[in-house]
């Protein structure tokens, strides 16, 4: 909004440089930035935005209320949440369904279905707690086979068994309707598959982990194995043409993790999708 008044952005931006001037160059010894540069820059780009301007939760709450059908997605995972994940191994905003509310300025009665969007086993980039992580050649296939390197960085993400405790904490803060299982085709060819169903922890067996990083960290996974399949799923798109034991696992994490299975991906092509519950209709 500050662009948009052009008689007053100049001393708004002045006091901005001012500070990042200071921490630049006292503090990490470096060359300060340009306040003219900077000012032109911005006024540059409040030409280039205004037209994009208005009132967002105006605009959804008439598409809304003609029956549009409004997709809000969200970036990262539930447990890097501010306020509910794995702090401080967190980003820096809400990535559960809240920030969807809070970001758009939508009332929560306007979210119809949540579709929680998980891999076919676990991972995570950075570091913070993570008990089913594979520090060992299955870990490196999974890596490996499922191409997990950062879109923009290309930095190697951790590995590990799906974890159905992490699962369902996401579930919980999040009233999850259901579940979108991506990368089942990873698992292609393994003799057996772990599944995470519980935590050790300080000589207990629990269910939820705990709510900070430190104790997260402590936990042991409980895990149940599940037999593997030789037949490959890559692009299969019927239920009923998965190998049996890809549909048992499958199953299991459905049940397991107390919420219902509604997509099934395949494969990398956007079509490469069991539908088994539509999320739109």
């Amino acid at each position: 909004a500050d662009l948009m008044y052009p008689s007053e952005l100049p001393e708004k931006v002045r006091i901005a440089v001012d500070y990042h001037n200071f921490i630049l160059t006292q503090w990490l010894k470096a060359d300060g930035v340009d306040f003219r540069k900077v000012l032109d820059e911005a006024l540059e780009y409040s030409e280039y935005l205004r037209p994009m301007i208005d009132d967002v939760s105006t605009l959804l709450y008439d598409a809304r209320r003609r029956g549009d059908h409004i997709l809000y997605e969200g970036a990262q995972g539930a447990l890097l949440d501010i306020d509910h994940g794995t702090y401080p191994y967190v980003t820096s905003s809400n990535t559960t369904v809240g920030g969807a509310l809070a970001g758009t300025g939508v009332g929560a009665s306007d979210i119809d279905y949540v579709l929680g969007i998980c891999k076919a086993y676990a991972t995570r980039v950075g570091g913070g707690p993570f008990p089913t992580e594979l520090n060992d050649e299955m870990g490196e296939a999974l890596r490996k086979r499922g191409n997990e390197f950062g879109a923009s960085t290309g930095r190697p993400r951790r590995c590990g068994w799906i974890d159905l405790v992490a699962l369902k904490r996401a579930t919980q803060i999040n009233a999850i309707n259901g579940l979108a299982i991506t990368k089942l085709d990873v698992l292609d060819g393994l003799p057996s598959i772990k599944v995470c169903i519980a935590y050790e922890y300080r000589g207990k067996r629990r269910d939820l982990a705990p709510l900070d990083a430190d104790g997260w960290d402590e936990c042991k996974p409980v895990y149940l194995d599940f037999p593997g399949w030789e037949e490959p799923t890559s692009g299969v798109r019927d239920w009923n043409k998965l190998p049996a034991a890809a549909r048992a696992y499958l199953r299991a994490v459905e049940e397991l993790s107390g919420c219902h299975l509604a997509l099934v991906a395949t494969g990398a092509d956007r079509d490469d999708t069991i539908v088994l519950r539509d999320p739109f209709a």
